[in-house]
């Protein structure tokens, strides 16, 4: 998936860390998931160092010092032009020496497209459940599949804590991402970012798909600065692909939701479940033969697709058009944008949704 359409943040672990700190009273039982959430996110503050302490050190290797001083130009642009958080985020590295920052669990019904949610303190419930080491997320999405739930366990390079340790440095760069395309690296750093702005409570849709939509503006207005030729036409092949792959997921999760909502037999629903599944990955070995030759960065998402993978998606998609257009209302203007955006997220859900929807 694409970097930020396709990756879920993982505030709850951070966050989890300043509760355990404060001494939340509605730990209980989850002591042993939020004291491995604490000290996760604790060693990966005392791994990261100032960039620019690397960038003045003559040992950095040549390529680090390259990404590390884009990563700073990325920066700027976010405050100066998207009117995003100046503060210690991203102005620290961390070598993580693992290729994924956490991983995340979602799990959804045999005949859903609703994810399973968790709840925490500070950021309230969210569709997923976040972990620093691949094994005991592994392990409690067995439990689940056990249980009857569709599950899926992925890798996540990057989440956001929110704003909420910029005490601690602020959420830091990690190799788990800097390596990124020039494009994509921009599309992490606003959406990240973004979420620092703006957040909902257990509204997790509403809280993707803004971070989706100011990631997707800025990384349009990065590219057109002066001398990113390059890096634009590389990111159009990119987006030709995203896109292709979003209208093909986005016709399979409606016609799932048909097939889930409709009055026939469970047995009847599973067997027009296969065949949807079936006609899915027809239709993108055709994209494969074709527009998409030699490609197969979808691939494993492909191989691993159920009904929580395609629920997860749709919290990144569903509502960024409604959040471009409320953009585009606020005559392109980020500081108007967000402050809208924030005073939806203050709003009860349904209120939110339908203000969203019928912007002023």
């Amino acid at each position: 998936m694409a970097v930020a359409g396709g990756l879920l943040g993982a505030a709850a672990l951070a966050v989890a860390a300043l509760c355990l700190g404060s001494g939340c009273s509605s730990l209980g039982s989850e002591l042993g998931y939020y004291a491995q959430a604490a000290g996760g996110h604790l060693q990966m503050v005392r791994a990261a160092q100032p960039v620019a302490q690397l960038l003045a050190d003559p040992a950095t290797p040549p390529a680090l010092r390259e990404r590390l001083a884009l990563s700073q130009q990325m920066r700027d642009f976010a405050v100066a032009e998207l009117k995003l958080p100046d503060n210690a985020s991203y102005r620290r590295y961390a070598d993580l020496q693992r290729p994924s920052a956490v991983f995340n669990l979602v799990a959804a019904p045999e005949l859903s497209l609703e994810l399973k949610t968790w709840c925490f303190p500070v950021v309230g419930c969210v569709g997923y459940r976040g972990y620093f080491s691949r094994a005991p997320a592994d392990a409690l999405a067995a439990d689940l599949a056990g249980e009857g739930w569709e599950t899926s366990v992925y890798g996540v390079p990057a989440y956001s804590t929110l704003g909420k340790t910029n005490w601690l440095g602020g959420d830091p760069l990690l190799n788990t991402f800097l390596a990124l395309p020039e494009a994509d690296l921009a599309r992490l750093l606003f959406h990240e970012l973004a979420h620092q702005v703006a957040y909902a409570d257990d509204d997790t849709l509403f809280n993707e798909s803004y971070a989706v939509a100011v990631e997707r503006i800025g990384t349009a207005l990065w590219l057109q600065q002066p001398g990113r030729e390059r890096a634009r036409a590389e990111a159009a092949l990119a987006d030709a692909r995203r896109q292709d792959f979003r209208a093909l997921t986005r016709r399979t999760r409606e016609r799932l939701a048909a097939v889930y909502a409709s009055a026939q037999p469970e047995a009847d629903k599973r067997r027009a479940k296969a065949q949807v599944m079936a006609d899915f990955r027809v239709e993108y070995a055709a994209l494969k033969a074709g527009p998409w030759a030699g490609f197969a960065g979808y691939d494993g998402w492909v191989q691993r697709a159920n009904n929580a993978a395609f629920a997860v998606q749709a919290a990144y998609d569903d509502l960024v058009p409604a959040f471009e257009f409320l953009y585009a209302c606020m005559d392109r203007d980020f500081a108007r944008f967000h402050r809208e955006v924030r005073i939806l997220a203050r709003l009860p859900r349904a209120e939110r949704r339908s203000r969203l929807i019928n912007p002023p």
